[in-house]
C-alpha cells in the first residue's frame, strides 16, 4: 500500500513539472501504483479470512510509517527527529500487537456467521451504533455541523460493519475453497451487500473530511478511529478475546497506544514543510502606487529614496544643485 501511494505521488510530481502536463490517468506510472494498490487491498481482504480482526486492523500503522520511509528514500523528503521517534514507537507497538493479539484459528462458515449475527451481543451493539450514527447524521445534515470528529466518527461506525462483513465474506470464500461450498447460503449475500454499501458511504464521508481538513490531520485521526472501531467489532461479533488473560489484554491495548502515537508523530506537520515561504509583492499592495524600481539607480540623484516625486526627493536634489 505504501509503495503504491508513493508511486502515484511520484507520478503526480513528474506531471506537475512538465511544460504541458497530461491528465494523471494517462500516466503509466500512476496506473502501476493503482495496480499495486489493488494487489495490496486483495491481500488485506484475504488476511481477514485467516487472521483475527484484532490483529489485521491495527497493522495499518505499518502502511503509514512505511510510506514515510519510502518518501524519504525516493521522493527526497526531509527525515525529521519526530519521524524516527514515531517509526520506533509504531514498530514497538506492532511487535506487541503481533505477540499479544488472540491466536485463535477460527473457521468462518455460513452457520458460524448466522450464529454470531443473531447473538444478543451483536444485536445490542448494532442498536447502539444505529442510534449514534443517526444522531451524528442529524447534526451533520440538519445542523450543518462539519466538524472532523463527526465525519470521522461516521466513517468509523461504518468501518466496524465493513470489517465484520469483510471477514465474513472472506472467511466463507476460504471455507468454500478448503472444505464445503458456502456461497449458496443467503447470509453470504447479506454480508456482501453490507460490505459494499458500508465501503461506499465510508468513502463519501472520508472525502468530505479530506476536502475540509488537511490530509495530515485526517489520516492519523481516521487511522485511530478506524482501528478502535474495528477492534471493538471483532471483540463483540467474533468474540476474539474470549478467555484471554487480563495481562494479555492490557499489553495489547498498550501496543495499540504506541502504534497510534507513532502514526501521529510521523504525520504531524508534514504538509506544512512543503508550503512555499510567504512573501510580499511590493507591486501589488492594495492602495499603493506601483513602482517600476524598488531600488533607484545608484548614480541618480534620488538614490536611497523612493522615486515617487516626494518633497524629500526634491529637497535633496535642490541641495545638490546649490552645492
Amino acid at each position: 500500500m505504501s509503495i503504491s501511494l508513493n508511486i502515484q505521488k511520484y507520478s503526480h510530481v513528474q506531471l506537475a513539472h512538465q511544460e504541458h502536463p497530461r491528465p494523471y490517468f494517462k500516466s503509466m506510472l500512476w496506473w502501476a501504483g493503482a495496480a499495486l494498490m489493488a494487489v495490496g487491498e486483495t491481500g488485506n481482504f484475504a488476511a481477514y479470512g485467516f487472521a483475527p480482526i484484532t490483529l489485521v486492523a491495527p497493522l495499518g500503522c505499518i502502511s503509514v510509517t512505511g510510506s514515510a520511509i519510502i518518501s524519504v528514500m525516493f521522493l527526497k523528503e526531509n527525515l525529521r527527529a519526530s519521524d524516527l521517534l514515531g517509526m520506533t514507537l509504531a514498530f514497538a507497538g506492532t511487535y506487541l500487537l503481533v505477540n499479544f493479539a488472540p491466536n485463535r484459528s477460527q473457521s468462518i462458515s455460513a452457520r458460524t456467521v448466522q450464529y454470531y449475527f443473531v447473538g444478543w451481543q451483536f444485536l445490542i451493539y448494532v442498536i447502539l451504533e444505529i442510534l449514534i450514527f443517526c444522531t451524528l447524521l442529524y447534526f451533520h445534515k440538519r445542523k450543518e455541523m462539519k466538524h472532523m470528529v463527526i465525519l470521522l466518527t461516521l466513517v468509523a461506525l461504518l468501518a466496524s460493519l465493513t470489517v465484520i462483513s469483510v471477514k465474513a465474506v472472506s472467511g466463507m470464500i476460504t471455507f468454500s475453497v478448503t472444505d464445503k461450498m458456502q456461497l449458496t447460503y443467503p447470509i453470504f449475500y447479506i454480508m456482501f451487500i453490507i460490505m459494499i454499501a458500508s465501503c461506499i458511504f465510508q468513502v463519501k464521508f472520508l472525502n468530505q473530511a479530506t476536502k475540509l481538513y488537511g490530509t495530515t490531520t485526517v489520516v492519523p485521526v481516521n487511522h485511530i478511529f478506524f482501528t478502535t472501531s474495528a477492534i471493538i467489532a471483532g471483540i463483540i461479533f467474533y468474540q476474539e478475546f474470549l478467555g484471554a488473560a487480563f495481562l494479555t489484554v492490557f499489553i495489547y491495548i498498550f501496543g495499540c497506544f504506541l502504534s497510534f502515537l507513532g502514526v501521529l508523530l510521523v504525520t504531524r506537520n508534514r504538509e506544512k514543510e512543503h508550503l512555499p515561504q510567504s512573501y510580499i509583492d511590493f507591486g501589488n499592495i492594495p492602495g499603493k502606487q506601483m513602482l517600476d524600481k524598488i531600488q533607484p539607480d545608484s548614480n541618480g540623484l534620488s538614490y536611497g529614496t523612493l522615486p515617487d516625486g516626494s518633497d524629500s526627493t526634491k529637497s535633496q536634489s535642490g541641495e545638490k544643485k546649490e552645492v
